[in-house]
């Protein structure tokens, strides 16, 4: 008899997973940030390039129309603080199409939570101070010490010798296809966007988030990774850097290499979302992606008027992964997408 209908993960993790996620509530009851549940299901989907939404198509009151699978809970959590709620955060199931491997699966945890008045640089230490609840002290290198940051900038030039802001497109693409173990010529129609990308998630990320070696082993450290390019903002504010280049008021967390956070100085603009979800469908029919639907009741709420301040979305299984010093993601979920 096969064994395909058992749990992807064992009992005794779950169990650990029960109690790390018990602590991550009790974190912010401690704060008094309330806990929210939203809708799976939206009007309108991500048209970030990078993400690729889920639909459904679905009978409701207004007739037979497609919602969209939320890639996270943001908008629907923007909609609230634009009604009033106050600080939240949500443990909210999210999807997107096509990630699958030893960190991904198209049905995962995403813990997403919003602080208004709170400060970028405010909302990075929280960040960490959560992570560092939930990782296991052995792991860590600097439980109590400073969150390191780093400049997007920075990071290209200390890895690959060029400014990510001003190096030439084609250098760019021979760069990337080069590091990438690729054929010359394989990314020539690729935009800037890709190749960078391509050079962070390859070369870069690797490096990020680990200490120095010590008598018990590698251990990790909390990295920062702030001031990415204009372009690559989603729903951030946008500033001038110090050499007078427009970035994303925005940053990432890093540990072991890993990716865990992604935090934003929110966008309050209404017009200029619009203007931005627009400008991501028409990259999408050049790229010759499939247009996705835009949440116009979140540009609602934001002309209704979103509080200034910021939010992080971190990935929590990921987080229980590391936590728990296991190899795969599935090994923390009670079922992986090929096994649900």
């Amino acid at each position: 008899m096969s064994d395909a209908w058992r749990p992807t993960a064992d009992m005794t993790t779950l169990r650990d997973r029960a109690r790390l996620i018990a602590r991550v509530r009790a974190f912010f009851a401690e704060r008094g940030v309330l806990e929210v549940e939203t809708p799976i299901l939206g009007q309108g989907g991500s048209t970030d390039i990078h993400l690729a939404s889920l639909s459904a198509l679905a009978r409701t009151a207004a007739g037979r129309q497609r919602l969209w699978l939320r890639t996270s809970p943001e908008f629907h959590m923007k909609r609230l603080l634009a009604a009033g709620s106050g600080p939240i955060y949500q443990l909210a199931k999210s999807f997107r199409d096509g990630e699958v491997g030893r960190r991904h699966n198209v049905e995962f945890t995403m813990l997403e939570w919003y602080r208004p008045g709170m400060s970028l640089a405010s909302l990075m230490e929280e960040t960490a101070a959560l992570i560092r609840e939930v990782l296991s002290p052995s792991t860590l290198s600097d439980e109590q010490g400073p969150l390191r940051c780093r400049p997007y900038r920075e990071l290209f030039h200390e890895h690959l010798e060029i400014d990510p802001f001003s190096v030439s497109l084609d250098r760019l693409r021979r760069l990337a296809a080069e590091r990438g173990f690729m054929p010359e010529g394989t990314l020539d129609d690729e935009p800037r966007e890709t190749c960078l990308d391509l050079l962070m998630s390859l070369v870069i990320e690797p490096m990020l988030g680990w200490a120095e070696e010590d008598s018990k082993g590698r251990q990790g450290s909390l990295c920062a990774v702030v001031d990415y390019p204009a372009s690559q903002a989603a729903l951030a504010r946008r500033h001038v850097d110090a050499y007078g280049d427009e970035v994303a008021s925005r940053f990432e967390l890093y540990f072991q290499g890993v990716e865990l956070a992604n935090g934003y100085d929110e966008l309050t603009d209404a017009a200029e979302q619009q203007a931005r979800f627009d400008e991501d469908n028409a990259q999408r029919r050049r790229l010759g992606f499939d247009e996705v639907d835009v949440d116009t009741r979140l540009v609602a709420a934001l002309a209704q008027g979103l509080p200034d301040g910021s939010g992080v979305a971190l990935g929590l299984d990921r987080l229980i992964q590391l936590a728990l010093a296991k190899p795969r993601l599935s090994d923390v979920l009670s079922f992986d997408t090929s096994g649900c």
